[in-house]
């Protein structure tokens, strides 16, 4: 079970988008695998993709129609097989999805983003796929977001989801996103898929900005297992039509209020997808501070957060400080003076100045580690930069999920 995390009982639509949802049957029967998200005319769409250089087919097509420059007018989204490993012929399945929906929905092939997640290196069953166009159209709703986030589930638990709204100068705005991932979940891009969707009305360079701003406050801030997936996408969506006042500077209050709740309901989605980690059964924040620049931190924290010892010691509640000392010391930093070195667990301080502190008693450390929810902060003694990372524990359940993954 996801560690302190339920599904969502409602998300609020947003003004413009209709999704619609199929059983396609794409990998597993009676159960829902297919989504298709429509855009109204006029919407702007930036996304930020896996940095896997085997990415899978869909994702290069993504790319390709979002430097076309085109605009979006449909998503499609399949689970159960991710198109990826599968080549020429690969492309050309999702070419011809996107050609299906163009003629299903009204559009040009060239104005629909595809997204697959599953499994690698098998077929792409188009045929399964077109069948199920017609259904997706036939129950498209602007208030079919919760079921839109189960359908593009995988090793999910459950559907993860999130709304938020604000008011600006009279006008009320919603942010409504959605996303999937529990295993091959690592920072620059997690297999992850998120759609962040807003009807405010924004200018394309300004929502590009805003979206890579956010990407690495939040899903680039994420690990589960060091993964990085071949088919990481994050989309945000500003749908709002001419009758809203255009946002395209920062300088003003309404992309102030836009950008807090954007970063609100990604930093949500993010901390899901480690809540709800294969097998998980604790959710840790790992806070570094005192280090010369951001980046320094975030070696360090992705160090703790991805190491196998650590993660089954967090299993285990055992609180290992060699583990995490160890992994600190390899993070990279090749001048780090380890005597600086303080460290947290929880409220509990068990290092100082690179030792341990005089005053630790284990019986706390070991209290905290049974908590389900973990803190660990580091100072590293060397400046003021500071970031965080989060991730969750390594169980009998991680093993056994991806053991039985293609069976």
């Amino acid at each position: 079970m996801p560690v302190n995390l339920t599904p969502p009982e409602n998300l609020l639509p947003v003004s413009g988008i209709r999704l619609g949802i199929a059983k396609a049957h794409v990998r597993s029967p009676d159960r829902k695998d297919l989504m298709v998200m429509t855009l109204p005319a006029g919407a702007t769409i930036a996304g930020v993709f896996t940095q896997n250089r085997y990415c899978a087919a869909p994702v290069q097509i993504c790319r390709e129609v979002l430097a076309a420059g085109q605009p979006v007018r449909a998503l499609v989204v399949n689970t159960g097989n991710a198109n990826a490993g599968t080549g020429e012929q690969g492309l050309a399945d999702a070419r011809q999805v996107c050609e299906a929906v163009a003629r299903e929905f009204g559009c040009e092939p060239g104005q629909v983003l595809p997204f697959s997640t599953g499994v690698i290196m098998e077929p792409l069953p188009v045929e399964r796929i077109i069948a199920g166009l017609p259904q997706c159209r036939a129950n498209l709703s602007e208030d079919n977001w919760v079921s839109a986030a189960e359908a593009i589930m995988t090793t999910d638990t459950v559907p993860k989801g999130l709304s938020r709204q604000f008011k600006v100068d009279g006008l009320s705005y919603t942010v409504t996103g959605i996303a999937k991932g529990s295993g091959m979940i690592h920072p620059n891009m997690a297999t992850m898929l998120a759609f962040v969707a807003t009807d405010a009305r924004v200018a394309q360079p300004l929502l590009s900005a805003l979206l890579r701003e956010v990407t690495e406050a939040s899903f680039n801030r994420v690990t589960v297992d060091g993964d990085t997936s071949t088919n990481d996408s994050f989309i945000l969506i500003a749908a709002g039509g001419e009758d809203r006042p255009l946002i395209d500077s920062t300088d003003n209050k309404a992309y102030r209020a836009l950008r807090e709740a954007v970063m609100e309901v990604s930093v949500f989605l993010a901390q899901a997808l480690a809540r709800d980690g294969e097998g998980a059964t604790k959710f840790v924040t790992i806070d570094i501070e005192g280090g010369r620049d951001r980046g320094e931190c975030v070696k360090v924290g992705k160090a703790i957060a991805h190491s196998p010892l650590v993660k089954t010691a967090l299993f285990a509640s055992d609180p290992n400080l060699g583990r995490l000392l160890a992994a600190i010391g390899y993070a990279g930093i090749d001048d780090l003076d380890v005597g600086l070195i303080s460290m947290w667990l929880g409220d509990v301080k068990v290092v100082t100045n690179g030792s341990r502190d005089p005053n630790y008693v284990e019986a706390e450390a070991a209290a905290v580690m049974k908590q389900d929810e973990i803190t660990i902060r580091i100072d590293l003694g060397r400046g003021v930069a500071k970031d965080r990372v989060w991730t969750c524990d390594l169980s009998y359940d991680y093993v056994k999920i991806n053991a039985e993954y293609r069976s």
